[in-house]
């Protein structure tokens, strides 16, 4: 299995980038390719590589930004709220070089076919309406090897735990996808509908379980949980990405660690999304904790 330790640096730049298509691919799903002439530097990493997108407010036809240099998060925090860009994180779903364009799947949330207006969050309705040549900016990846890349197993890892959400599928292609042939990966993914499957190419020995929560039923009120929960995992040295809703995340891994006994060290869980939160919340929250004073100070 190959494996990767994680750089000691970051090193993104900020990308002007437009609309080139966006094709529904499933009731929840919509996938909208990203076109831009200095895209040549873009270097995707691959597996659940994220990036910073921006969104430009309502009345804008692109990002307005006081400053892309290296003193950008400070400047972003201090613009107005009604002008500075809306930021989200998502992951590259496919880059190609030839044309130079990526791929980003946007889970919709209710957004768009005929819902309220205000069903999901800003950038699920960017991407419900979004039209070729819509412009925007993205803060991504300039070499392969970044920090934007969290699935890192080790040596020794004697096989692969998926779960997510639709949220985290495009991270889960992405890793399936690099994973090497012969390598033992046990999968689970969260989905709204039926129709929300979606191929995923993988040379390794993939058992891939679709979870849909159309069926869930009251009992089952967290399907990846209970899923994991009753499944007969292999023998050996495991190593888990786990990815979606907060608590569900934080569920499975109290699951992984105390109860299956998987060393912590070994369980990589990332809460794409908090229930009862909207991003808006969840970044004010990082930006009040960031202005906190420490004990030191």
């Amino acid at each position: 299995m190959t494996t990767t330790a994680a750089p000691a640096t970051a090193p993104f730049r900020f990308f002007d980038v437009q609309v080139v298509r966006a094709l529904r691919v499933s009731t929840s799903v919509v996938r909208i390719t990203f076109g831009g002439e200095r895209l040549d530097a873009l270097a995707s990493g691959g597996r659940d590589q994220r990036f910073k997108l921006f969104l430009p407010q309502p009345h804008q036809d692109r990002p307005v930004f006081d400053d892309t240099g290296d003193g950008w998060y400070t400047a972003w925090r201090a613009q107005d709220p009604a002008e500075r860009p809306v930021m989200r994180s998502y992951t590259i779903r496919e880059q190609r070089h030839e044309p130079r364009e990526f791929d980003v799947d946007f889970a919709l949330h209710g957004a768009g076919g005929g819902t309220p207006s205000t069903a999901g969050g800003p950038a699920s309705r960017w991407a419900a309406a979004a039209r070729p040549g819509d412009r925007l900016t993205v803060l991504a990846p300039a070499v392969e090897d970044n920090g934007g890349i969290d699935f890192r197993p080790p040596a020794g890892t004697d096989w692969i735990l998926l779960t997510g959400d639709e949220t985290a599928l495009p991270a889960i292609a992405g890793i399936l996808s690099w994973l090497s042939p012969g390598t033992h990966a046990k999968v689970w993914i969260e989905i709204d509908h039926e129709d929300d499957r979606q191929h995923l190419p993988t040379f390794a020995d993939a058992d891939i379980t679709w979870l849909v929560r159309d069926g869930a039923g009251a009992a089952h009120p967290e399907p990846v949980l209970s899923a994991v929960r009753a499944a007969k995992l292999p023998e050996g040295t495991p190593y888990a990405w786990i990815a979606g809703e907060a608590g569900t995340v934080k569920a499975l891994r109290r699951h992984l660690v105390r109860e299956r006994g998987i060393d912590r060290g070994a369980v990589k869980f990332t809460g794409y999304w908090r229930r009862g939160a909207t991003e808006e919340d969840l970044i004010a929250e990082l930006m009040a904790g960031a202005a906190a004073p420490s004990d030191e100070d």
